[in-house]
């Protein structure tokens, strides 16, 4: 059933969780201005499916939320773009999973990966693993943020095997009425960057959001993080003093390097 649904309060956020450029993973504050556009609910085995069509001001993206037998809660975020390219693997992972056999322990890989998938958008990474255990097959869905650590907070589903088609279908359903487009900036932005300094790593990633394109520089160490956020209407300005400032230290060291030199030639004619 899709039903409609109005947005919620207008929670605190901060400014560096607001220019992200897709929305929170689980545990994180809800966007302000956030509202609700449509929701479906899939009852699949003994698991409760919530795909919810939402909106702020960075565009439009589903959430995606398991609620299990125990009542634990599990979720996802998808931009509409991504939704559309989850829902075509979809119907290949149903074709798949609907030509294997009867389950059989002596066939199963050590790690119970059947067939995987890897979609990637922006700084974020999604696996899907049609998996096998002694519960039976699954499809997990599992989101990494490639600015987090190794070993950082992933969040992640698992759909029954038997529920695939289902879910594919009542995802259609999402995307046939609100379309693919996420919004916001219209244009290819270009793949983040990664850099290590002795023990640490920058990334340097590009997103977008309503009030343009921006670069997030992440410094990462154990247990530590930190990023600035710059405009691309500064990137320029930022760039030349960046420069002004290379050139002065370079001028420098030349400088002192020549200057080491003819108190040398000076000694030796000496």
């Amino acid at each position: 059933m899709l039903m409609g649904g109005r947005g919620r309060g207008r929670p605190r956020m901060d400014i560096y969780s607001w220019i992200r450029g897709l929305p929170r993973q689980p545990g994180q504050q809800q966007p302000q201005s956030e509202q609700e556009l449509a929701s479906k609910m899939l009852h699949i085995q003994s698991k409760r499916f919530y795909l919810d069509v939402k909106q702020n001001m960075r565009g439009k993206f589903i959430k995606i939320a398991e609620i299990g037998p125990d009542g634990r809660r599990s979720q996802v975020f998808l931009a509409l773009s991504i939704a559309a390219e989850f829902r075509d693997h979809l119907n290949l992972f149903s074709d798949y999973y609907a030509s294997l056999g009867p389950p059989n322990p002596d066939t199963v890989p050590d790690d119970g990966k059947l067939k995987s998938e890897v979609m990637v958008k922006e700084n974020r990474r999604y696996y899907l693993d049609l998996k096998e255990n002694q519960r039976g097959r699954f499809l997990r869905v599992s989101v990494v943020s490639q600015t987090m650590s190794r070993g950082g907070p992933r969040s992640q589903i698992a759909i029954p095997a038997q529920g695939m088609i289902e879910f594919r279908d009542a995802l259609t359903d999402l995307l046939e009425e609100f379309g693919t487009e996420d919004g916001g900036f219209k244009g290819d932005l270009p793949e983040g960057k990664h850099m290590r300094v002795d023990s640490k790593n920058f990334y340097f990633d590009i997103g977008q959001n309503k009030r343009g394109v921006y670069m997030r520089i992440s410094e990462v160490k154990t247990n530590f993080r930190t990023a600035i956020t710059i405009p691309e209407k500064s990137w320029y300005r930022f760039r030349d003093i960046f420069a002004d400032y290379c050139n002065k230290i370079k001028d420098g060291a030349d400088k002192s390097s020549g200057g080491n030199a003819s108190q040398d030639e000076t000694s030796t004619s000496k």
